[in-house]
Formats: C-alpha cells, structure tokens, sequence
C-alpha cells in the first residue's frame, strides 16, 4: 500500500559499532550482523540518492550506567573505539549524521526528534540491531513522536533466527498499520517513492 501523502523518510541505522562486529567481544549481539550491512548500504544509497537523511544512531554508554548493573557487560562505550561506526557500513560524515546515544532508542536524549521533524521528515525507516531491543525501542519512540516507522526486516537482526522471526511475526499485523509497517529492503522504493 502506498502512503496516500508524499512522505520524506529518513533511514535510521542502529548500533553497528565496532564492538558488536567483534566476535570476541564478551557481549555478542548477533552473530547474523555481518549478514545485513550489504542490504543496509543498499538502502543508504537509495537514501542518498533521494536527498534523505540517513543517520547512524549507536550505544555511547558509561562504564558506570546503569544497564550494567545487570547481567548486560560494559560495551559500547562513550570516547573508545569500540563506540564507533563499524567498518564496512556505507558511512559518509561530510552528508550523513552520526549520533550517539546514551540508552537503547535513537531518541532518547539526542534531539533527534527535533532534528526530523526541523527537515521535515514524516517517517522512519530503522534498520540495525538488535531487532528486539534497540531497534524495535526506536521505532515505538518514533511513533510516539508522531513519525510514522517501517521496521526493515532484511536490515534488522536479533541474537538468534526464531526471535527473529517471531519479532517480526508480531509486528507484521498490527492496530497501527499503516503507521507502523514491517516490511523488506526491497519494498522500499515501492513504498516511499
């Protein structure tokens, strides 16, 4: 289904950093990351292409957060190497944005939501990891800001292929389509152009 309005997307690319390529880290993310940047740098030059952002929000976390107070081990951290954008995205710093963020949203505490709305983008695409964390945090918290959100299943992975899978197999019927969609990379330009 087409949006029955032009809209201006922007792509939202969630937490491929160093540290979560590395497969000796102590906390692996997904062992399916290296899987999915070929079809997110796809999609980035679609982006591109069009004029429309595209933004690399990623963990910049403290040793001292909070979330690591439970079973979750420090990584990603703010300042180190390991924090940065992961080698082999598409990432173009004189056209792209890169944001980091302090918790598992996009936007949470970085004015993204100012930013959108100030370019005047109506919806978020939202590819990276993990799907059923910092992902599917950022694509509620885009609907609550009233963007509409297209969780990009191809672009997405979680720790394993059944969660996964029954991640996506929630979201794809939901109350909120057509405000909410899971659909694939080459949907896209189906849907947005």
């Amino acid at each position: 289904m087409k949006p029955t309005t032009k809209e201006k997307p922007a792509l939202l690319i969630i937490d491929i950093v160093k540290d979560n390529m590395d497969p000796e880290h102590p906390l692996p993310i997904t062992p399916f990351i290296h899987r999915i940047i070929p079809t997110i740098n796809g999609l980035i030059k679609l982006f591109r292409d069009q004029g429309w952002p595209v933004v690399f929000s990623t963990d910049a976390f403290h040793e001292q957060d909070f979330i690591f107070t439970a079973r979750m081990k420090p990584h990603s951290l703010a300042g180190t190497r390991g924090a940065e954008i992961a080698d082999g995205l598409d990432y173009r710093p004189e056209t792209d944005t890169w944001l980091p963020k302090p918790r598992f949203s996009a936007f949470f505490g970085t004015g993204l939501e100012k930013s959108l709305h100030e370019q005047g983008v109506t919806l978020c695409a939202v590819a990276g990891i993990s799907t059923n964390f910092c992902v599917l945090a950022t694509v509620m918290d885009a609907l609550c800001h009233d963007f509409k959100a297209i969780l990009i299943e191809d672009c997405t992975a979680s720790f394993t292929e059944s969660i996964q899978e029954e991640i996506l197999a929630v979201y794809r019927r939901n109350p909120l389509y057509p405000l909410f969609r899971v659909a694939s990379s080459q949907d896209m330009e189906e849907i947005l152009l």
